[in-house]
């Protein structure tokens, strides 16, 4: 046990190494990722047809529309984490049952990923502490996680894309 905790311990120094080295280049790092991601996302949006966005793998999961919105408004709330201005008239709890058409949930998505992404560039401290869903973190904690909730949705819409026929663009 001891070992183990003397491990993690070392890895845990070394990780955030990095981070206290050259925090712009971690941010720059994070912000690639991020961008990579939702790259891919919004061409996967683009690539389904307008008539699959209602699809969904079973009842009581998302559709595609739901699923794209989900993503959007989870930008909203981490943007809004990192106190990030929201943008007027926009309710992100409202976007998975109220955005459903394809043009729609495309420019949803595009404005929350400006948003998230401008909210993350503009942070100063990546090590300033906060809470995130109650826990203690940081800001490079949240950045994280924005990174891979991008990229777990990433993967559930490739998924669905292939299981309406769709060949996500990249890969062609």
């Amino acid at each position: 046990m001891k070992t183990l905790l003397l491990a993690l311990s070392v890895c845990l120094a070394f990780s955030a190494a990095p981070l206290a080295a050259d925090a712009a280049a971690t941010k720059a790092e994070v912000l690639a990722n991020l961008a990579d991601a939702n790259k891919k996302i919004i061409s996967l949006a683009e690539a389904m047809p307008a008539d699959s966005y209602g699809w969904r793998p079973m009842e009581g999961v998302r559709s595609v529309s739901e699923t794209y919105m989900h993503i959007a408004g989870a930008n909203y709330y981490f943007g809004g984490q990192i106190k990030a201005p929201k943008p007027e008239g926009v309710d992100p709890s409202s976007l998975e049952k109220t955005m459903t058409k394809k043009a729609d949930c495309i420019a949803a998505l595009k404005a929350s990923i400006t948003y998230v992404t401008k909210a993350l560039e503009n942070v100063d401290d990546l090590n300033a502490p906060m809470k995130v869903f109650g826990r203690d973190s940081t800001q490079f904690g949240l950045a994280l996680i924005v990174v891979a909730h991008a990229h777990e949705h990433l993967g559930q819409s490739i998924a669905y894309a292939r299981s309406n026929k769709v060949v996500p663009p990249w890969s062609k």
